[in-house]
């Protein structure tokens, strides 16, 4: 009888690990987030120092939640859902946009940053390459993108074959591969292109943005399903930010628009296709 009693109790408490994430959080001083290093989304300096529009507002929120600091692990998108839900970090701060599959998959904060696509192509674009489905059309076309990020879905749901969606790890890698002819064309956010070729100086290629038939999409930071509390305590500070101006001065210098996150919400964008 008398086990049968413990075992109850013990089944019957909290789990201490799952309790309260956030004083957790504060007590560590810091949140683990994954990036990407993709500016203006996300970047990290060669001293290791994060910046980027998505860790500046994660880090802002975070330490008006009394957590002093954020530690970046640089990740694919498609690792960045599953390091998450094992664990390994405590959000996602990536432009890891809002589509229904991942709204079922973490818990996102209201949106933050909002993009549109683009493509990378040799100057005077002579594949004249304006949509996924264009490129899905020449037989001989290849494409650079992010593994398991949105550009690479959007191209595989137009009907380019998968052998010919060539993953990419970096921007710098995808650039390169467009530079030395291994790829035709190369896919990210508009921000991320003109952030890419400006920094490039290569005057061979140029952006063609936006991509017809994309939807615009925002991102948010994305939580473990089970710390919902520590999501809707980022959205009270992220709100208090967007209300105050603080946000727009924060994403602004790097391009985004702060009005286009604040005039939609999470479950409009989770409904999104």
């Amino acid at each position: 009888m008398k086990s049968y009693m413990i075992a109850a109790l013990l089944v019957a408490a909290p789990l201490p690990a799952l309790a309260d994430k956030l004083e957790d959080l504060r007590e560590q001083g810091f949140a683990r987030i994954a990036i990407a290093n993709e500016p203006p989304f996300t970047s990290v300096a060669s001293d290791g120092k994060v910046s980027g529009a998505g860790p500046d507002v994660a880090r802002e929120v975070f330490k008006r939640l009394g957590i002093d600091d954020v530690e970046a692990s640089i990740s694919e998108y498609g690792a960045m859902i599953p390091s998450l839900q094992a664990g390994r970090v405590d959000a996602v701060t990536a432009g890891l946009f809002m589509k229904p599959e991942r709204c079922a998959a973490v818990a996102y904060s209201q949106p933050i940053l909002c993009d549109a696509e683009a493509l990378l192509v040799p100057a005077g674009n002579p594949k004249g390459f304006e949509s996924y489905a264009d490129i899905a059309a020449d037989d001989s076309a290849t494409m650079g993108a992010p593994g398991g990020g949105t550009e690479e879905k959007l191209a595989l749901d137009a009907g380019v074959p998968r052998d010919r969606v060539i993953v990419v790890p970096d921007a710098q890698s995808g650039l390169k591969m467009l530079q030395d002819g291994r790829i035709d064309v190369y896919s990210l956010p508009v921000l991320s292109l003109n952030d890419l070729l400006a920094k490039s100086g290569d005057s061979n290629l140029e952006v063609f943005a936006p991509v017809k038939d994309a939807p615009v999409y925002c991102d948010g930071a994305a939580f473990n399903q089970r710390d919902t509390d520590l999501r809707d305590a980022f959205d009270v500070e992220l709100a208090k930010l967007k209300e105050s101006g603080e946000f727009a001065a924060i994403i602004e210098p790097y391009g985004f628009s702060a009005e286009a996150a604040i005039s939609t919400d999470r479950d409009t964008l989770c409904a999104q296709e």
